[in-house]
């Protein structure tokens, strides 16, 4: 998609619009500094890695592939250690090897990472024992400790963000093309903390039986799958801070186009996605392909300015919405939205976020999400999208390789006594690596059985 043409749109233009979301800096020179000082850096990805993502997502447009998109709800700068980066790309890969198998077609492997460090608030500040200071709003932005100096925006944050986001996704790229997502070897990717007997020989029939396939095709044509060898993996974050995402968009003459540089596929949150707002502005004009959080709050004239504004020429990849309604009224809305999108004669990409609409407070204060009632919103989904001659194409999951204990339910039956033990979250709760690989093997169950029920269905077969 080449950007607006007739219009005055720039990587800035979003800066005559109002922009929610967005930290107040006591130094706006100081920050201006930062911002060019990141765009005079190496991208973090380049334009065909991005085209490639775009071709690869309108095949799961039109349902030859499946989506999977998972990481933290927030990342840390803390983050950035080889163990947690293999730890959060080894689950992606065990789920994608899942669905692989039960939903028989490629899977597409977008991580939310390297880049994920900024996150909306409900509020600008917070208040704590009579004492009132800016809100948390993620390690690109200012500090968690509750102090005036770690509270404040600071500028140097975007560039350290900057760095760990281009460190994180070397290192991923490193272990992709270095053989550690070769299907070949899956024993590399151990299930470490998976306790559950029934879990394990589960996935490791799995193994076997794709281990098996590859052999058996290998030994009768006498080459290797080449698909199975080289995976690729691409990043993803919400483009919420815009001067971060402003710094590294460039235009590409050779593709006469301007791209977001620092990630493949930037999404606008549900917050953040107003018609006139400064994020729609920035977001029409690039050429990646983009995401919108979709929610109940949205009607649809709205989700059909959404479409219109963003993928004007109706291109195949461009846009997905992300709808996240919650277990409970995804039936009354989603209907409501595939009818909207319908009307305008255009196409989107739909993804499941199974997380957001199903989050609550304990009795204790702290937030969970039931497993239940994520894989409920999810076979709802499914069939509400079969029904309405609409496909689903992904799921977007928050996600940890780690051994935590912040989504109650899943095969150990986690309750919310449990959540104390390891609840490490500090924006939204995770499923955990053992929960994760669970969700796996039930959305690629509950896809044999529809195939089989379709099969077995009068007048077929």
């Amino acid at each position: 998609m080449r950007s607006p043409e007739g219009t005055s749109w720039h990587s800035a233009s979003w800066q005559t619009r109002p922009a929610q979301q967005q930290p107040v800096y006591a130094d706006p020179q100081a920050l201006e500094k930062v911002v060019a000082q990141i765009a005079r850096l190496p991208p973090i990805v380049v334009s065909w890695e991005i085209e490639a993502l775009r071709g690869r997502l309108a095949a799961a447009q039109r349902g030859e592939a499946f989506v999977l998109q998972g990481g933290d709800c927030a990342e840390t700068f803390e983050d950035c250690e080889s163990d947690i980066i293999t730890r959060r790309l080894k689950i992606l890969l065990q789920m994608s090897l899942v669905l692989l198998h039960g939903l028989k077609k490629p899977v597409i492997r977008i991580g939310r990472m390297a880049g994920q460090y900024a996150k909306p608030r409900s509020t600008d500040t917070e208040t704590r024992d009579g004492v009132t200071l800016p809100s948390y709003r993620g390690d690109l932005v200012n500090r968690p400790e509750f102090t005036a100096a770690a509270r404040a925006a600071d500028p140097q944050q975007l560039l350290r963000g900057y760095e760990r986001a281009a460190l994180t996704l070397n290192f991923a790229r490193a272990l992709v093309e270095g053989g550690f997502a070769d299907l070949h070897h899956p024993e590399y990717w151990d299930l470490g903390f998976v306790h559950q007997a029934p879990l394990k020989d589960a996935y490791q029939r799995i193994v076997d039986a794709i281990a098996d396939s590859l052999d058996f095709f290998e030994g009768m044509s006498g080459r290797q799958v080449h698909e199975a060898t080289l995976v690729d993996f691409y990043a993803s974050h919400e483009g919420l801070h815009l001067h971060y995402e402003q710094a590294q968009t460039r235009f590409i003459p050779r593709q006469n186009r301007w791209y977001n540089l620092s990630t493949h596929m930037p999404w606008i949150g549900m917050r953040t996605a107003a018609l006139d707002g400064a994020h729609v502005e920035y977001f029409r004009g690039i050429a990646n392909p983009i995401a919108v959080k979709v929610g109940s709050a949205m009607d649809a004239a709205w989700l059909q300015g959404l479409v219109t504004t963003l993928n004007p020429q109706n291109q195949p990849g461009r846009l997905t919405f992300i709808h996240r309604f919650g277990a409970r009224d995804v039936a009354e809305h989603l209907p409501r939205a595939i009818e909207a999108v319908r009307q305008t004669g255009q196409s989107v990409l739909w993804v499941c976020d199974p997380m957001h609409g199903n989050t609550e407070t304990t009795s204790g204060g702290l937030k969970t999400r039931r497993f239940e009632n994520i894989l409920t919103e999810l076979d709802l989904a499914f069939r509400i999208h079969a029904e309405h001659g609409s496909h689903l194409g992904g799921v977007h999951i928050e996600l940890t390789g780690d051994d935590v204990t912040e989504c109650t339910g899943g095969a150990r039956g986690l309750t919310d006594r449990d959540l104390q033990r390891a609840y490490r979250s500090s924006v939204d709760p995770r499923l955990n690596h053992e929960q994760a690989l669970e969700l796996a093997m039930l959305v690629a169950q509950r896809s044999q059985e529809r195939r089989g029920a379709r099969r077995a269905a009068p007048g077929r077969g």
